[in-house]
């Protein structure tokens, strides 16, 4: 190999480079610089790898090492002290983190502008970080977050941060200082002595006979440990979370169902052979024609997909009143068919798991899933291990957006380091990241809806079908929560919705926020619009007829009792929706509402435990993972409140120390119950501490809560009382066009229950609305033959900070008695109403009704810089 030299960070190094070694590569491999994150290898189009190269910013996963000898290079490790600081508290005062896996890209950008342009404006920066893509904050306080350094620089005033604070107070996220700067560490920046790298071999097709597996030429290459297959699985080797009917790896006369399925996995001493080796292993398959389509695959003689299921993987059914009646004497009925688009999560940090042996013949995972006790039970399944062999920990993640709720790599991790018995760690590529993972589910939704002369609702009638692709992964819920969500946030006194998922050879659907909510939204709202024109009407009059209040009837049958926001959201936004209107601005509405808890009669668990310390800190521990929304920093305010200590003085962890299973962070409901656990835990230790006792008396002690909820009922359940929910959000968005059609301004009322922590809500908000007009404008994952069409960052049609519009997040408070301090779920509500609002905007701008998501027919869409995808659309799913 080839010796390059180079000043990193002022210290003079010689590597040796592999052929083709990226500077990325070479800089965390071998220099132990782990700022640089690795999210899009070898794109270049995310940012989260970027160094300042002889003076300009490079993204170093596309820059050659071999080409930078002589050059001098520096991260985010070698800034000055001084401007480290500034840096991460800017960044941690205006929130403007969330997950934190591109921040130090954003703040190495940043310094490198303010050198440049020490008083940048608002639009400059906005030019300056198009080449960084964050996922989760919608940019609004990133730009602020900038702002502010270069407001540090010119004053020399450090950004203040509070140091105390309960409920109501923005405190700074729990550990954000680190992860400004890259020294929290994922997944992939840990190490382990004698550590081993992996790699998968994933299927060419979307359904073939696997005739052969041949590993020989793979273990034949210098520096591989070990090859394992489906044969060398000792337990069960098909796991799921609601059904196992997912193989970790596909055996020898087998169907592979989809392209992220998994035949073999390698280790080796370095992930640069661990791959070449799985370049090596020779499949033999006997290609089948696949299912493709969900209308196809439910029809008779169709071929099964999935031998473990019926391709029809779940039905919904709601039925209330006399639609058929009450449509026929409707002064005026609407009728349409609309599709949503495969979405693909595109969280920033690539799914990455490391296994290590234990004395005990048992291993510990390090995973960044969206719950750690389901990962224990599966991988301890597939390894015919007892689960108390197998410590789980949660490396808090770098986004996730329930697109890792389901086990990606954590079971072939585990097996390696079985085999091997040494620590394995296996990180996916950007392309195995998208070929393997459930994405956002695909609808088509017919819709019937009727209403009185005055605009007042009568009935809807809605067939839904969702594309749930290769494994069910949780996509009999989406489909679910679609159904009862088909009304909205209206009163519908007639309902008949029939929802269901298919199974198809396209990639898995499953989790993804809003879970089918927002699909559901995108009709009724284009429903209600269209209803509106018939009547008379403009948008706000109809919805303000129809909207839910307390003593309601939601679209379940579930009779709400208490918590019902929606007509105050309606209220914060009408006169800025009237005063564009007067304007002649093109403006649009929509109202959504959104689950807070899983329900529909699943038992669900809040649990907390605290544990003192000699060091009189509190360690508190939990079943819900963090994953950029701030869980644990509510967490700490909320036992803040009740004891009355610093909320510094809590420590939050994630891990199997405690037996605190809870299912997956999912459904808005960690705050919701996690909080509840949190909040009884601690009343039990401020009782100690109004005694007298010290934190330093209470050394060793626990204080435990575990809450259930199971006052839930079944969807269609025959009860005298139907509760399908605990919770729910409310919102009202409104869009503003400018006079060529583009977004000019987004306006986001929603109803919190209480705030917690002002600024970490209204960044959920801001994140949810930007992920919402990707939804609405620009973002898709088309297959062809099963295959992802694109796996390129901008394809996929992320907005970057010069697309997104300005964003006002108007929050409100109506208590919700079943939440801690009155607090309920905001991660998800903030996207469900946002197509929605687009579309009217859109038709009140140029006259056309748009059915089909993404509108990239639209001069909205038009005018973003991202979501050019090409190709014969004919041929696309």
């Amino acid at each position: 190999m080839p010796t390059i030299h180079l000043t990193v960070n002022g210290a003079t190094r010689a590597l040796d480079v592999a052929p083709g070694e990226s500077l990325l590569d070479a800089l965390r491999d071998r220099c132990g610089l782990t700022s640089l994150k690795d999210g899009c290898q070898p794109q270049g189009q995310c940012g989260c790898c970027l160094a300042i190269v002889d003076g300009a910013a490079k993204v170093t996963c596309a820059t050659p090492a071999a080409k930078c000898d002589g050059k001098t290079v520096t991260t985010l490790e070698g800034v000055s002290e001084r401007d480290r600081e500034l840096l991460a508290r800017s960044f941690v005062a205006a929130a403007g983190l969330q997950c934190g896996f591109c921040i130090p890209g954003f703040a190495l950008r940043a310094k490198h502008l303010v050198d440049e342009t020490p008083e940048p404006t608002r639009e400059a920066i906005a030019r300056a970080i198009d080449g960084n893509l964050c996922r989760c904050t919608g940019y609004v306080k990133i730009l602020d977050a900038i702002e502010l350094y270069a407001r540090a620089r010119r004053t020399g005033e450090l950004p203040e941060l509070l140091t105390a604070g309960g409920v109501g107070a923005a405190i700074p996220r729990y550990e954000g200082l680190e992860c400004a700067l890259g020294a929290r560490p994922y997944v992939a920046d840990l190490t382990r002595p004698g550590l081993l790298h992996g790699a998968v071999v994933l299927s060419k097709h979307a359904r073939a006979l696997v005739k052969k597996v041949d590993v020989h030429r793979a273990l034949a290459l210098e520096g591989v440990r070990a090859v394992v297959t489906a044969a060398d699985v000792p337990g069960k080797r098909w796991y799921g979370l609601l059904y196992a009917d997912w193989p970790g790896f596909v055996a020898v006369s087998e169907e592979v169902r989809c392209v992220g399925d998994v035949l073999a996995a390698i280790a080796a001493d370095d992930e640069r052979t661990a791959r070449a080796a799985a370049e090596l292993v020779d499949v033999e398959y006997e290609v089948l024609e696949p299912v493709l389509d969900p209308e196809r695959s439910i029809q008779p003689g169709a071929p099964q997909v999935n031998p473990q299921h019926a391709n029809v993987l779940s039905r919904s059914v709601i039925r209330r009143g006399d639609v058929d009646a009450a449509l026929a004497t409707s002064a005026h009925v609407v009728r349409g068919t609309w599709r949503t688009q495969r979405i693909e999560h595109l969280f920033l940090e690539p799914e990455c798991a490391l296994a290590e042996p234990l004395a005990n013949g048992g291993l510990k995972l390090y995973t960044q899933g969206q719950g750690i006790f389901d990962d224990r039970r599966q991988v301890a399944s597939f390894l015919g291990l007892p689960e108390e062999s197998v410590q789980v920990e949660l490396v808090p993640n770098g986004g996730a957006f329930g697109g890792k709720e389901d086990m990606s790599i954590q079971a072939q991790t585990a097996l390696l380091c079985h085999v091997t018995k040494r620590p394995v760690k296996l990180e996916l590529t950007r392309e195995q990241s998208i070929r393997m993972h459930p994405k956002r589910h695909p609808l088509t939704m017919q819709y019937e809806v009727g209403c009185d002369a005055q605009g007042k609702l009568t009935a809807v009638r809605a067939r839904m079908i969702g594309d749930s692709g290769a494994y069910a992964s949780v996509g009999g819920k989406v489909l679910e929560r679609a159904a009862g969500h088909a009304c909205g946030p209206y009163a519908v006194p007639n309902v008949d919705v029939e929802s269901v998922a298919a199974y198809t050879n396209n990639p898995p659907c499953g989790a993804m926020r809003g879970f089918g909510a927002n699909q559901a939204s995108f009709a009724i709202e284009g429903c209600m619009d269209l209803l509106a024109r018939e009547c008379g009407l403009d948008a706000f009059q109809i919805r303000e007829r129809n909207v839910l209040d307390v003593g309601g009837t939601f679209c379940t049958g579930q009779v709400l009792e208490k918590s019902v926001g929606i007509k105050q959201t309606l209220a914060a936004v009408k006169d800025v929706y009237y005063a564009a209107k007067r304007a002649g601005k093109a403006v649009g509405i929509g109202c959504g509402v959104k689950n807070s808890g899983i329900g529909n009669g699943v038992s669900e668990w809040g649990k907390c435990r605290l544990v003192v310390g000699a060091d009189e800190r509190v360690t508190l521990y939990n079943g819900y993972t963090e994953m950029g929304q701030g869980l644990l920093t509510v967490l700490q305010q909320f036992a803040a409140e009740v004891t009355g200590l610093p909320a510094a003085t809590f420590v939050p962890r994630v891990d199997s120390t405690f037996a605190l299973g809870c299912g997956q962070t999912t459904g808005s409901r960690a705050t919701l119950f996690g909080g509840r656990a949190t909040v009884s835990a601690a009343r039990k230790l401020r009782a100690d501490l109004d005694a007298g006792f010290t934190l330093k008396a209470l050394a060793g002690r626990v204080y435990a809560a575990d809450e259930v909820i199971d006052d839930t009922t079944a969807l269609g359940a025959h009860v005298t009382k139907i509760k399908t929910h605990t919770s729910y959000g409310w919102a009202t968005q409104v869009c503003i066009l400018d006079a060529e059609g583009r977004i000019e301004r987004m306006i986001a009322a929603h109803d919190v229950g209480r705030v917690v922590n002002p600024q970490l809500c209204e960044g959920q908000v801001e994140g949810s609305v930007h992920m919402g007009l990707g939804y609405a404008l620009t973002e898709e994952l088309p297959t062809e033959d099963g295959m992802p069409v694109t796996f390129k960052l901008r394809d996929i049609g992320v907005l970057r900070a010069r697309d997104m519009p300005p964003c006002e997040v108007l929050l409100i408070e109506d208590h919700e008695p079943e939440g801690p301090f009155g607090a309920k779920g905001v991660g998800e509500i903030g996207l469900v109403p946002t197509a929605g609002a687009v579309a009217g905007a859109l038709e009140a701008f140029d006259g056309v009704r748009r059915y089909v998501l993404p509108m990239k027919d639209s001069p909205a869409s038009r005018a973003m810089t991202v979501g050019k995808l090409k190709g014969d659309r004919s041929r696309w799913r």
